[in-house]
């Protein structure tokens, strides 16, 4: 049906907390990869944007992409200036105008729908639809990308956190609205266990420094990476921890972190009572609730998080002249549907006592959920909660802290 019914497949299935469950896990069909805009329309737009002619500003542009998503797609480069490599991000053709125009009639005919059945009024449909279209438009904005990135980039700084973690720098001079030129980063991603042995001597420490930096972005920068599989989550060549695509991220008020930080801790400490009370907190609902009761439902569905499958993939190469094994390599096959299935159980079983959680709630959980994930490979005897290297910073020091505007 087009992009934009696919960008709208995909919030659909990343706000379990708006959407039942049947759509939820439908609309993950709509992450698949998108086939590519072929190079001459490509070409065409950078052109456009620019100004100018490609080889006045890059000494060349690689016309096979390294990825194709529903909106956008991704080309190697490099600057005819400086001969630094990077990636140009660039917006494929006619996207903007499709998604202004599909949002609009989307926004008009919930309007209609709330005007002409009241019920609609208490599901929020045009307040759903609005957000849909802020978030959706924010994507093909890059320059809301760049500030992204920007931000993040001043937060690791600000925090002395340039040995530790890095987000790609973002060439303005040849990046606009439709096309975003950034540094290109190397590493591999958090789920290649074999890789990251090769690179540094222990990888649990991989993941305590990916935990800190991401933990300490959630107050201490205006906005969290809120889609870190493992596309966008790199070990990189140096060491250091890659944060790459900013397109989706997510901004945290003080009440749901405060709520958050109960959560976590009482999730750590296995107290489903107060996990109840910190959901309640969080959630919007007019009922009395039995707060004994959700504490017995959310432990059915959190005992079951030690039962998720974490398959190991052990793949043997061999050697040209020898029929020993060579090299092993291990993956974890992260399972986003399966991840999902359990976020979806404490939806249900949260909505069935009047609970509804805003948005960035299922954000939050969704990227805690990737990090159990790399915990179970990269350190699997490590809580990454209850672990004295990993620091979850206190909502109630955040007015000590220099936060940015």
């Amino acid at each position: 049906m087009g992009a934009t019914y696919i960008k709208l497949g995909q919030f659909i299935a990343s706000a379990p907390t708006l959407f039942p469950a049947d759509y939820v896990e439908e609309f993950q069909k709509c992450f698949d990869r998108a086939p590519p805009v072929p190079f001459s329309q490509i070409e065409a737009i950078i052109r456009e944007e620019l100004q100018r002619p490609l080889d006045a500003v890059y000494q060349y542009v690689d016309p096979v992409p390294i990825a194709s998503a529903s909106i956008a797609q991704v080309h190697s480069a490099r600057l005819k200036s400086s001969g630094q490599e990077v990636v140009i991000k660039v917006l494929k053709p006619g996207i903007e105008d499709i998604l202004v125009a599909d949002l609009n009639f989307i926004y008009v005919v919930s309007r209609i729908l709330e005007f002409l059945n009241p019920e609609l009024r208490r599901t929020s449909l045009v307040g759903i639809v609005k957000d849909i279209k802020e978030s959706m438009l924010e994507e093909v904005d890059f320059r809301k990308e760049a500030a992204n990135i920007e931000a993040f980039r001043r937060y690791i700084e600000t925090m002395g956190l340039e040995r530790q973690g890095k987000a790609p720098f973002v060439y303005t001079h040849c990046s606009t609205k439709r096309i975003l030129t950034m540094e290109r980063l190397y590493g591999v991603p958090l789920t290649d266990l074999d890789s990251i042995r090769s690179l540094v001597p222990d990888p649990e420490l991989t993941i305590v420094t990916a935990l800190n930096v991401w933990f300490g972005s959630l107050i201490s920068c205006e906005s969290f990476h809120a889609d870190v599989h493992a596309g966008n989550l790199w070990l990189l060549r140096d060491g250091r921890i890659g944060f790459l695509d900013f397109g989706i991220v997510g901004r945290i008020s003080p009440r749901t972190w405060a709520a958050m930080e109960v959560f976590l801790a009482s999730f750590a400490s296995e107290d489903y009572e107060a996990m109840a009370s910190a959901l309640i907190e969080m959630g919007a609902t007019g009922k009395d609730i039995d707060v004994a009761a959700f504490a017995r439902d959310l432990e059915k569905i959190f005992s079951s998080i030690q039962e998720l499958d974490t398959e190991i993939v052990i793949a043997t190469r061999r050697g040209p002249n020898s029929n020993a094994a060579a090299a092993v390599s291990a993956n974890v096959v992260v399972d986003d549907r399966q991840m999902n299935a359990l976020f979806l159980d404490l939806v249900r079983v949260s909505e069935s006592y009047g609970l509804r959680f805003p948005r960035e709630f299922a954000l939050l959980m969704k990227q805690l959920l990737y990090f159990d994930r790399y915990t179970r490979l990269l350190a699997p005897n490590m809580n990454m909660l209850q672990d004295d290297r990993i620091t979850v910073v206190s909502n109630r020091r955040m007015r000590n802290m220099n936060t940015f505007p």
